[in-house]
Order: C-alpha cells, then sequence, then structure tokens
C-alpha cells in the first residue's frame, strides 16, 4: 500500500489525502484486517474526481482488489482538524431527512492510551447494536493513536440517538472530562452515491 501514495500526489485536483488501515471485525477494532484499507481523497471539485474515476491509476489499483467500494459525499458539517488542517469544505445543506455518512477522527494522547484502549471493546459492542446503522468501518494511520471511523446511518436521528442516547455518550464525556485526544475531527456528509467494481448506485 505504500507504493501508492507516490502515485495519489501526482493525482491532479487533490486538496487532501489519507490513505489507511483499517481494523478487523465490526467497526472499530485494534486487530488490524490486513485484507481492507481505506483511501480518503477531497477533491478541489468534481470534475477532478470524475476524472479520477477514469483514470489509469483508479482502473490500476481496481484491478489489484477483490472489492473496491467509493462512497462518494459532500461535507454538511465539520468541525476540528486533521494534522493541523481543516480538509473538509462545507459544500451541501445540512439535512434531517434520507441518509447520513459520519467521519470522526481523533489523536489519543500518549499517557492516555491505556484509559482508552479499555473502552474500545465497548463502544463497538454499543455500535454493533445501533439502530439505523448500515455500515460501519474503524480506519486509521497508526494503531491506538491516530484513529478514525467511516459510519453510514439510515438517518441523521438515528445517528444522534446512538451518540447522545447509548452508552456512547458516557464514552464521550469521558473523553472530554478527562482530555483524552490532543487532536480531533468530527464531520458529517450528505451521500451522493456508492460504487463498487459492479454497480453505481446513485442516492441523491
Amino acid at each position: 500500500m505504500q507504493l501508492a501514495l507516490s502515485p495519489i500526489r501526482q493525482v491532479d485536483g487533490v486538496s487532501f489525502f489519507k490513505l489507511m488501515g483499517t481494523g478487523g471485525g465490526f467497526g472499530f477494532s485494534l486487530k488490524p484486517d490486513f485484507r481492507t484499507y481505506a483511501l480518503l481523497l477531497v477533491w478541489k471539485n468534481a470534475a477532478f474526481a470524475r476524472m479520477y474515476s477514469e483514470s489509469e491509476i483508479y482502473k490500476r489499483f481496481s484491478q489489484q482488489c477483490k472489492s473496491n467500494f467509493t462512497y462518494w459525499m459532500r461535507c454538511s458539517q465539520c468541525h476540528g482538524s486533521w494534522n493541523g488542517k481543516q480538509p473538509f469544505a462545507v459544500t451541501a445543506k445540512a439535512t434531517s431527512e434520507g441518509p447520513i455518512m459520519v467521519i470522526t477522527r481523533a489523536r489519543v494522547k500518549l499517557r492516555k492510551i491505556p484509559r482508552f484502549l479499555r473502552f474500545v471493546p465497548g463502544s463497538s459492542r454499543s455500535a454493533e447494536k445501533a439502530d439505523g446503522l448500515l455500515f460501519t468501518k474503524g480506519i486509521g494511520e497508526w494503531p491506538a493513536i491516530e484513529q478514525a471511523t467511516f459510519s453510514y446511518w439510515q438517518s441523521q436521528q438515528k445517528m444522534e440517538a446512538y451518540a447522545y442516547q447509548t452508552a456512547h455518550r458516557k464514552i464521550i464525556q469521558k473523553v472530554k472530562k478527562e482530555g483524552w485526544y490532543k487532536e480531533e475531527l468530527f464531520a458529517r456528509f450528505v451521500p451522493v452515491s456508492i460504487s463498487n467494481t459492479n454497480e453505481v448506485r446513485e442516492l441523491a
């Protein structure tokens, strides 16, 4: 996967990108999934994104994959930073209707890692039972230090019900009270389409 970094840096129209590993099992896990990787690309405009999806680089990546899912989305809300940058420009109007996608990312303080690890299994179990969760995957640059999650929900209401009315809320309260994170980011997105190796499904 490291060999992909140089070609990605040469792609026109990319304002921000991250190539990340993923956690095994359901949702977030400290156990790596060595078969699955996540490539986050932020585009300067839709034209550049379309050019990339038709490029030789994209075709080469796809040929090396057993399966390839691409989630196209527009940011509707974002706060925080990622490596000191604000990667997502808000280009979509937030709506309470229809599905929603979420990316959360945090850099854990070194002295807080043991405390953070204690709550990982419980957080993953609570997500597995969440009403309205269509898909989630733990993604990240470094295990236990720089972690992120991508999640896809039936609606904003169901996402917020999980975030604010379940055991997940208690974990968030501990995070804030005890200052676990050196840096964090939370972003919501309006999904546009989902494409895989076999089809493209328009969502908006």
